[in-house]
């Protein structure tokens, strides 16, 4: 768990200084993206009680993985090392819940980031409890958008250059899923070869 956890921390100091080399010091308000991402959340799992809804679960697991990009970069931002961050996800990271109700979970989540402006791991971990996400799928989930964002950067999404709809017209985030599947999650060069076979789909597209 804690070499993954090192993984995804160093992914995402990547990705945020390939945004900007300085992004420590930006003073980026990664506590409003979370509580934003949690709305958004909370539309994908259905809370309107006056017309029927089905929970989306694949959609609430992906607003999770976009939530611990930003919650990743508060950690990193508070200037502890890598090997710190990771015994403190260790330590409180707990992926269990006793709650039946999976928005009281997203609701107190939501409480504790605006009050503090922080990522607070214990009731993160309940979410992902709620929709039966392990730390390996999260490890999974992570490194592919990851991987993605950096491939979009790396072939002109910043300037609109970018094809987002690749071969048979289907896009890239489909494409994703079905290359993840196809490597090694647990190997060490998961995000290489992940890179590496984005890019021989994209050629084709």
């Amino acid at each position: 768990m804690k070499q993954q956890t090192r993984a995804m921390l160093q992914l995402q100091d990547d990705m945020n200084s390939k945004v900007h080399p300085a992004w420590r010091e930006q003073g980026n308000a990664w506590y409003r993206a979370i509580w934003i991402e949690c709305g958004e959340l909370m539309d994908h799992f259905g809370w309107k009680w006056w017309k029927h809804q089905t929970p989306d679960t694949e959609q609430v697991a992906l607003e999770l993985i976009d939530i611990w990009h930003f919650g990743l970069s508060i950690l990193l931002e508070s200037g502890a090392s890598v090997d710190d961050i990771a015994e403190k996800v260790a330590h409180e990271l707990d992926i269990t819940t006793d709650q039946p109700d999976f928005r009281v979970d997203v609701e107190a989540f939501t409480a504790a980031t605006l009050n503090d402006q922080g990522f607070h791991l214990e009731l993160f971990g309940r979410l992902m409890a709620g929709v039966n996400m392990s730390y390996a799928e999260l490890y999974r989930r992570y490194v592919g958008k990851n991987v993605l964002n950096f491939f979009r950067q790396d072939h002109g999404y910043k300037d609109g250059s970018y094809r987002k709809i690749w071969a048979d017209g289907r896009e890239d985030n489909e494409h994703l899923v079905e290359t993840v599947q196809t490597l090694d999650a647990g190997a060490d060069d998961f995000a290489k070869a992940l890179y590496q076979a984005l890019a021989e789909r994209y050629a084709q597209a």
